[in-house]
C-alpha cells in the first residue's frame, strides 16, 4: 500500500498510463510472438486492478452528499472505462500466453498499421549507451517512446527520463515507423527490414479479414484517444465521432467473422484463424471502453474537475491548437510536415467548419482556422504550437499557457 498513489488525481493518472501501457505491449507481443512481454501484461492488470479498487474506495469516502454522489458518478465510469480497457489487453496478450496462435500474414500487415511497436537492441559504443533517456527526448527525434526495457531478465515497465540506458538493453518502443531507421542508428543495431509475407500468397477471404483487422486495431486504438480527448476537451462533437466509429467496429467485426469462416475450408491450419477472431473481439471492446466514457459528454453529465487535472497529467497531453494563418502547417499536408517525428504528435482529428476529420491520412492539407486535435509528449507542445504559428505562454492569474500569435509576444 505504501507506494501507492495517495490521491484520486494521482491514482487516475497512473491507472490512465497503465492500461495505455499494456495495450501498447499486448499488441507488441502479438507482433512478436514474445510470450514474456504476454506475461507482463498479465501483472500490469494486478497492479491496474489494485489501483481501480483504490480509486473506486476513494470515490465512495468522498461522497458525503447527493451531490457529491452525483459529481462522483462520472469518476466511477471513467475507473470503469480503465478497467475494462484493461481486460480488453489482457485478451490480446492471451493470444500469445495461451497460444492461440495467428496468420503470418497478420504480423506482415501489422508492420504497415499508422503506429507500430517495435523493439531495438542496444550495443556497447551506441549514442545510447550509458546516458539517461533524457538525453534523447525520443518522441520528438524520431517519433516513437519507450514503453519498456528488458534488462537481463527483468522487465522495466515505469520508465522514467532519468533511467540509464545499458548495452544489452532492448527497448521496446511505441509510435511511427517512419521513425525506426534512425532509431536504429542511435541504438548502434543494424538496419531493419520490415517482415515479408509467404511466398504462396494467400487466400482472397483471409487477405480481407486481415485488412480489416489492421484497419479496426487503427481504428480501436483511435476511439480511446478521441475518447479521453472527449472528456478533456468537454468535446461534444468528438464524442459524436467516438460513437460513429465503435458502430464501423461492429460493422467491421461481423464482416471479419463472415470472412474468416469463409476462409477456413482453405487454411492449413484452421486453429490459426482462432486468433483473428480473439483480436477483432479485443478491439471491438476497446472501442465499447471509449464509447462507455464519452456517454458523460453526450449526455452532458457533470465532469469532476479531478478528471481533467488527472488526464493532464498523464505521460502523454492532449492538445487542441488552431492553426494559424501564415503559419508553417497551413497549405502542407501531414505527410510533409512528419509531426509524428517532429515534435511527435499523433494527430487524432482536425476539425474544420464544425465538422471533424478522424484519423486524418498523410494527403491531407491543413489549411488556416482548421484546429487540430493530437496527443503526444508533454515537451513537444510547445513546438507543434510554433509550428500552428502559436507561442505558449504562461498566464500568472490563471496558472494556465494561453495561445499568443508568433510575433505578439513582445506584448506579453
Amino acid at each position: 500500500m505504501d507506494d501507492r498513489p495517495r490521491n484520486l488525481r494521482t491514482m487516475i493518472s497512473e491507472a490512465k498510463d497503465s492500461c495505455e501501457l499494456m495495450i501498447d505491449l499486448a499488441y507488441a507481443s502479438v507482433y512478436f510472438g514474445d510470450p514474456q512481454m504476454a506475461d507482463e501484461v498479465d501483472e500490469l492488470e494486478d497492479r491496474l486492478n489494485d489501483l481501480v479498487h483504490d480509486m473506486r474506495a476513494v470515490c465512495v469516502l468522498a461522497a458525503r452528499s447527493p451531490r457529491d454522489a452525483d459529481s462522483m458518478a462520472s469518476v466511477l465510469k471513467v475507473i470503469s472505462s480503465i478497467e475494462r480497457m484493461g481486460y480488453a489487453a489482457v485478451d490480446i496478450s492471451r493470444i500469445v500466453s495461451h497460444r492461440v496462435g495467428i496468420p503470418r500474414e497478420l504480423v506482415v500487415d501489422l508492420s504497415g498499421a499508422e503506429e507500430v511497436s517495435h523493439r531495438v537492441s542496444l550495443r556497447e559504443g551506441s549514442h545510447f549507451a550509458h546516458r539517461p533517456l533524457a538525453d534523447f527526448e525520443l518522441p520528438v527525434a524520431v517519433g516513437m517512446r519507450v514503453v519498456a526495457i528488458h534488462r537481463g531478465r527483468d522487465w522495466l515497465t515505469d520508465v522514467g527520463g532519468d533511467e540509464v540506458l545499458l548495452p544489452g538493453d532492448v527497448l521496446f518502443l511505441h509510435g511511427s515507423p517512419a521513425g525506426i531507421g534512425r532509431l536504429h542508428q542511435l541504438a548502434g543495431a543494424p538496419s531493419w527490414e520490415p517482415p515479408v509475407p509467404p511466398a504462396e500468397g494467400r487466400a482472397s477471404d483471409l487477405d480481407r479479414a486481415i485488412d480489416v483487422l489492421v484497419e479496426m486495431k487503427n481504428i480501436s486504438t483511435t476511439c480511446v484517444g478521441l475518447a479521453w480527448s472527449a472528456l478533456v476537451l468537454r468535446d461534444a462533437g468528438l464524442a459524436a465521432e467516438v460513437n460513429h466509429l465503435e458502430d464501423r467496429l461492429d460493422e467491421m467485426k461481423e464482416r471479419l467473422e463472415t470472412w474468416v469462416l469463409r476462409s477456413s475450408p482453405a487454411a492449413v491450419d484452421p486453429s490459426s484463424l482462432r486468433g483473428l477472431l480473439h483480436l477483432a473481439q479485443a478491439a471491438e471492446d476497446l472501442g465499447d471502453s471509449a464509447q462507455q466514457m464519452v456517454w458523460l459528454i453526450e449526455n452532458q453529465e457533470e465532469v469532476h474537475p479531478v478528471l481533467s487535472l488527472a488526464l493532464g497529467d498523464a505521460d502523454e497531453v492532449l492538445v487542441r491548437l488552431p492553426v494559424g494563418a501564415g503559419s508553417r502547417v497551413e497549405g502542407a499536408s501531414l505527410a510533409q510536415l512528419h509531426l509524428d517525428t517532429d515534435p511527435g504528435f499523433h494527430v487524432l482529428a482536425v476539425r474544420r467548419g464544425g465538422r471533424y476529420v478522424y484519423r486524418p491520412r498523410g494527403a491531407e492539407v491543413l489549411r488556416a482556422e482548421d484546429e487540430l486535435i493530437a496527443s503526444g509528449p508533454g515537451e513537444g507542445e510547445r513546438t507543434l504550437a510554433e509550428l500552428c504559428g502559436w507561442v505558449l505562454v504562461d498566464d500568472a492569474e490563471t496558472g494556465e499557457d494561453t495561445l499568443v500569435p508568433v510575433g505578439d509576444t513582445a506584448r506579453h
